[in-house]
């Protein structure tokens, strides 16, 4: 081996980390059986920390900047080393390197639908998802709860573990909320808030900082979601004696069109008027007091009910219109004038 190799490989001079690699959190720096050269230099990027370590033992923490690696700017080191003022000899340290860039856009989901006591529905199991951005905020605490000694530990590596703890929290969160599912799913920012101030303090255990958290989507069992969707259509209907009507309404001009089309829609539209108050009734009946029938409605009597049938005026003026004793124009006026006093 020649005196060159010899020496570069038993003297270290610059210790850096250019973090060529990406998504690593932590890089010790490959002393193999090498030496730092004393009064050598140490550059912290920025967005890094160093960590020198003895026996174990973590000694002097760097932020950003060039140091002058010297008795002076490592105070812990010659304590643990017992080094005197006057040492000037290579010595032996691990190293790490560590990212404290923010690392945005982490994606988070319960792999498993977490089960709640909701207020509406009683218990439910829900999933949600959502992004967070984190930091390495303390790197000695980082080293000693997580990475370790390990040559690198890497983002994957730590959103294993925190996403765990995520869950955990949300859990808790969740289950503690009085909220109802609706409420919950309506306000996702605050829900986003309440985790975020849960999780912050878990995080920071192991020397991480919380940046950002945020709930994009909550769903239920797909069973849940056609009864809420339900209930839903049932609120914007309103009345179903008027929608029954219009619906009915809605169909005639259609049915005029073909022959014999208004005659054998009379049925329907009986039928239609029929379930439009059986429906309003049993509605009113619900909200009123249980047990008690609606009241019911007296048939209207049978010349007055004739004399007011649309379909039979209709159907009259279709049969005026086919011998040719009114007009097109007259029959279409007629037409929306009875259409109109039935939609009201």
């Amino acid at each position: 081996m020649s005196i060159g190799s010899f020496i570069k490989k038993q003297f270290i001079d610059i210790l850096q980390w250019t973090e060529d690699t990406d998504g690593v959190l932590a890089w010790r720096y490959p002393m193999e059986d090498m030496e730092i050269q004393y009064g050598g230099s140490l550059t912290v990027r920025e967005s890094q920390m160093a960590v020198f370590v003895n026996e174990g033992k973590i000694a002097d923490v760097f932020g950003p900047g060039m140091y002058k690696l010297t008795t002076q700017t490592l105070p812990v080191l010659t304590y643990l080393k017992n080094w005197d003022k006057l040492f000037e000899s290579p010595f032996k340290s691990d190293v790490y390197f560590f990212s404290t860039r923010l690392q945005i856009g982490r994606k988070w989901g319960t792999p498993q639908p977490i089960t709640i006591r909701d207020a509406d529905f009683g218990m439910v199991r829900l999933r949600a998802f959502g992004l967070y951005s984190y930091k390495v905020a303390d790197a000695a605490k980082f080293y000693s709860e997580i990475s370790g000694t390990r040559a690198e530990y890497t983002r994957d590596e730590v959103e294993e573990q925190l996403r765990n703890l995520l869950i955990a929290t949300m859990t808790n969160a969740l289950g503690a909320s009085s909220l109802p599912f609706l409420d919950m799913a309506a306000n996702q920012a605050l829900m986003s808030q309440t985790i975020r101030e849960r999780l912050a303090p878990e995080f920071e255990r192991y020397g991480v900082a919380l940046d950002n958290f945020a709930v994009t989507n909550v769903s239920l069992p797909e069973e849940l979601q056609k009864a809420i969707d339900t209930r839903i259509s049932m609120g914007m209907m309103g009345d179903m004696a008027k929608y029954t009507q219009y619906q009915v309404a809605s169909s005639i001009p259609l049915a005029a069109q073909n022959e014999g089309g208004v005659a054998g829609l009379g049925a329907s539209l009986a039928a239609g008027a029929v379930m439009g108050q059986a429906m309003a009734g049993g509605l009113a009946g619900a909200a009123g007091a249980p047990g008690v029938p609606a009241p019911a409605v007296p048939p209207a009597a049978p010349q007055a009910a004739a004399a007011d049938d649309p379909t039979a005026r209709l159907q009259k003026l279709k049969e005026l219109l086919d011998k040719s004793l009114i007009t097109q124009a007259e029959f279409d006026s007629a037409k929306a004038e009875i259409l109109k006093k039935l939609v009201g």
